[in-house]
């Protein structure tokens, strides 16, 4: 068959597939190529209540800034026993649904990230399916992706290639990723955390792919792993957990920055690319202060990397005694000296670049896979359209064992009121608000809290005992776990009358509760 026929065939084919399915598809038409594919939609959920890290010090014993300061983390959020990975996952994703008046139909595939085990074989991604049933769509590609903290970004590559490939039908790609994000007494625990981010893909798109750009590394390494089959927590190597990450950055920087040099030269320029070429850089966040030394961790690939570096002035400026250095990149993880110096060359450059990005971060702890996407989100939320418009966001995935990508988001240039950019630099809006409407809980209460889940997080015929009403409106919820370990779940009302405890434990489908 001559191409030309195949084409047009396909094209017709793909016309009359999108005019049977809802109003809510991205497209009414599919050219040879999806133009601008990306984010189109974001929404983050996170728990409503959180421990305060300076009082968490105190409770725990250890110096005053142990937490705040050498970690940089100033709350964290938890989960009572009534929320688990499902219940966080339908709330993310139903409030994204419903902010953007989207049909259930309008998806074609569904693709979930998530380190939250709580079934060795049913999915996430089949919970999920609840929602999709008063729409009767059952047509949705996708699975769940684990990797620890990479996995949110596997499923996002995955829905973005899905939209790029011969296999599109035209509806959107909705990615999800979520975590409860919990560890044992002892210096790792305050660098828990909690949420979800829901996340929809598809073409002429806000914030899009740039194809071809992406650098990635992964390598075998113990350094955080979960092999206890019964435990909610990890096994973690502090010390090699940081290598492995800084080392990562490292690869992926340069793997990222070979391919954009090339992808520049046969444009016809021969220009260097250095980390001015980012408007934004947003980073996986295992604490804040971890991203900061690993932004001034990139200006130091790039002093490396840069041929005669000026110290005398510009960003180099005071870096004249590492200019003849013989160590190399590997030689200065954990190098004091190095570190200090890039850290304070790096300040200007992380308070114009970074530091919007920490805001969930610093107020809500390490969500896992929504991580980086909670930067993302941050970023976002605190900038108007017009100085988001235009920009190359860069945005560092990690996860632990160990696999991680740096890829980059080109920000549309159309920021008018009303714009695709417009709307969703508005649904991200009230992000600090919904923050300070949280509740305070003492870090006794949190402990007991903790103890709690280690003790009933995997048992059969349970009713969890936190409270419903301390939830946010159109919160998800378990309400029991039978004896066969099947799980069931509620949703809070969107206002604030709730019914008897006896009305809302009726079904464990998600229809069912929607319809009540």
């Amino acid at each position: 068959m001559p191409p030309v026929i195949a084409a047009s065939r396909l094209t017709l084919s793909v016309r009359l597939l999108v005019k049977r399915s809802s109003v809510n598809t991205p497209v009414s038409y599919l050219g040879p190529w999806p133009k601008d594919v990306g984010i189109i939609a974001l929404e983050l959920y996170f728990p409503s209540q959180y421990v305060d890290q300076t009082e968490l010090e105190e409770f725990d014993g250890v110096p005053a800034g142990k937490y705040t300061v050498g970690l940089g983390q100033a709350r964290m959020g938890f989960c009572s026993d009534r929320e688990d990975i499902n219940s966080l996952c339908l709330t993310v994703v139903q409030r994204l649904m419903e902010k953007n008046a989207l049909s259930y139909n309008s998806i074609g595939r569904l693709e979930v990230g998530t380190e939250t085990i709580i079934d060795k074989s049913k999915s996430v991604k089949t919970a999920l399916m609840q929602l999709f049933e008063n729409s009767g769509n059952t047509d949705v590609e996708g699975i769940d992706t684990t990797n620890a903290c990479y996995g949110g970004t596997a499923a996002l590559f995955n829905a973005v290639n899905w939209v790029e490939s011969s296999s599109w039908d035209g509806r959107y790609a909705l990615v999800v990723a979520g975590d409860i994000a919990v560890y044992a007494t002892g210096s790792a625990r305050p660098t828990g955390g909690a949420g979800a981010v829901a996340i929809l893909i598809g073409p002429n798109a806000p914030l899009a792919f740039e194809r071809g750009l992406r650098g990635t590394h992964m390598q075998h390494a113990y350094d955080f792993y979960k092999p206890d089959m019964v435990s909610e927590y990890p096994v973690v190597d502090g010390k090699l957990s940081i290598q492995c990450y800084l080392s990562a950055l490292d690869r992926c920087y340069s793997v990222y920055r070979n391919k954009i040099h090339a992808q520049w030269q046969r444009e016809g320029s021969d220009k260097s690319f250095s980390l001015e070429d980012f408007g934004f850089l947003v980073f996986h966040s295992p604490y804040c202060k971890l991203v900061q030394k690993s932004l001034a961790r990139l200006m130091l690939n790039d002093f490396l990397n840069h041929p005669s570096p000026n110290t005398e002035t510009g960003p180099f400026t005071g870096l004249e005694a590492f200019r003849y250095s013989q160590s190399k990149p590997e030689d200065t993880y954990f190098d004091r000296d190095v570190e200090k110096a890039f850290m304070k060359a790096s300040t200007d450059m992380f308070e114009r670049k970074t530091k919007a990005s920490l805001l969930i971060s610093n107020q809500n702890g390490n969500m896992y896979t929504p991580s980086v996407y909670g930067c993302l989100a941050s970023l976002i939320a605190q900038h108007t359209p017009s100085q988001m418009a235009g920009q190359r966001i860069g945005v560092f995935s990690y996860g632990s064992g160990f696999a991680a990508t740096l890829y980059s988001l080109r920000v549309t240039q159309d920021h008018i009121p009303g714009s695709s950019l417009d709307k969703l630099v508005l649904s991200l809006s009230d992000l600090k608000t919904r923050l300070d409407l949280r509740k305070k809980v003492s870090p006794a209460l949190f402990s007991e809290n903790m103890k709690l889940r280690e003790d009933t997080h995997h048992l059969a015929n349970y009713v969890p005992q936190g409270s419903v009403e301390d939830l946010f409106p159109g919160t998800w919820y378990l309400t029991r776990v039978d004896d066969k370990h099947r799980r069931e779940y509620a949703r809070r009302p969107l206002d604030d009358d709730l019914p008897a405890e006896s009305e809302r434990v009726r079904s464990s489908s998600a229809t069912e509760v929607q319809e009540e």
